[in-house]
C-alpha cells in the first residue's frame, strides 16, 4: 500500500503497539473469577444475546470478514476446548473467535489492562474476559474458573503472542506457557489464525479471512512440559502457514538493527 504506517520494533515477544494506556488492577485474592446465577443470568445476556449484533455487523462492515474451516468446530459444540489466535486488532479480535463458534460462549484470557477500566471492568469481565492472576491464592481461583469454563463446554480463547500488533501478517514467536492448560485438562485446541487480503478499485481496500484449523490434542504419551510444547508447535506451524494467504501490508514493521 502507498503510504502506509512504518512501526519499528525491538522484540516480537515484548513490544506492544496498542494505543491504550491503562494503568492495571492488581488482580489479587479478592477478586471474583466466578459469580451466582443473577451474575451468569446477566452475562450470557450481554455475551450471546444483545451484544452479538453489534459484533456481526462491526466484523462485516468493517473487515468484510469470512471464515474458512469453521466447520471444523461444529462437532465440538457441547465440549469444552481452546482457542490459539493471532492478536492484531484490539477491538475485533474477540469478536472475530466468538462469531465463528456462535452460539457457543467464548470467554478470553486477557491482561489486568482489560478489566481495569472504572465503571466498566464487570461489563468486559461479563463479555467474558478473564484476567490473569498477580498471586498464589488468585492463581488458583484463576485456573479453577478455566477448569470450570471448560467442563461447563465454554471455549476458552488465548492470544499466546501476548501484545497487539495491528495488522500483522505474519506470526511471532511465542512460548508454550498458554498451553498447559490445554495439556492438564486433556481438551481439543484450535488454532484461528486472521489475515488480511486486498480487494476493491486498485485492490486498496482490505479485509479479513480467517483460517480455524484442529482440533489438535494434546499427546497423552509425553511428559507433562513436552506435550505442551509439541502441541504449542502443532499450532504456531499451521498460524505460521495460514498467515502465509496475506497479500496486503497496512502497517510495516521494521527490526531495528
Amino acid at each position: 500500500m502507498e503510504n502506509r504506517k512504518v512501526i519499528y520494533y525491538d522484540d516480537e515477544l515484548n513490544n506492544e503497539f496498542s494505543t491504550a494506556k491503562i494503568e492495571p488492577r492488581v488482580i489479587d485474592k479478592n477478586y471474583k473469577y466466578k459469580h451466582g446465577i443473577i451474575w451468569e443470568m446477566f452475562s450470557i445476556l450481554f455475551q450471546n444475546v444483545l451484544t452479538v449484533p453489534i459484533k456481526v455487523i462491526y466484523s462485516k462492515i468493517k473487515f468484510r470478514i469470512t471464515y474458512v474451516g469453521k466447520e471444523k468446530l461444529k462437532p465440538y459444540k457441547k465440549q469444552g476446548y481452546f482457542v490459539y489466535g493471532n492478536h492484531t486488532q484490539a477491538f475485533a479480535d474477540t469478536f472475530i473467535t466468538s462469531n465463528c463458534m456462535y452460539p457457543k460462549r467464548n470467554f478470553f484470557i486477557v491482561n489486568p489492562e482489560n478489566v481495569s477500566i472504572k465503571g466498566l471492568g464487570n461489563f468486559v469481565q461479563m463479555l467474558g474476559a478473564i484476567p490473569l492472576p498477580g498471586d498464589r491464592i488468585s492463581r488458583e481461583n484463576f485456573l479453577k474458573h478455566i477448569k470450570y469454563r471448560i467442563e461447563k463446554g465454554n471455549a476458552v480463547t488465548i492470544f499466546p503472542e501476548a501484545h497487539i500488533w495491528p495488522y500483522y501478517t505474519k506470526i511471532r514467536p511465542f512460548i508454550d506457557g498458554s498451553f498447559k492448560y490445554a495439556v492438564d485438562l486433556n481438551v481439543p485446541a484450535f488454532a484461528i489464525t486472521n489475515t488480511y487480503k486486498a480487494y476493491g478499485k486498485d485492490n486498496k481496500k482490505v479485509k479479513i479471512v480467517t483460517y480455524v484449523d484442529g482440533p489438535f490434542f494434546p499427546d497423552a504419551s509425553l511428559e507433562r512440559h513436552e506435550a505442551r510444547k509439541g502441541l504449542r508447535d502443532k499450532v504456531y506451524e499451521v498460524m505460521c502457514e495460514r498467515s502465509k494467504n496475506s497479500d496486503i501490508e497496512v502497517i510495516e514493521y521494521i527490526k531495528n538493527n
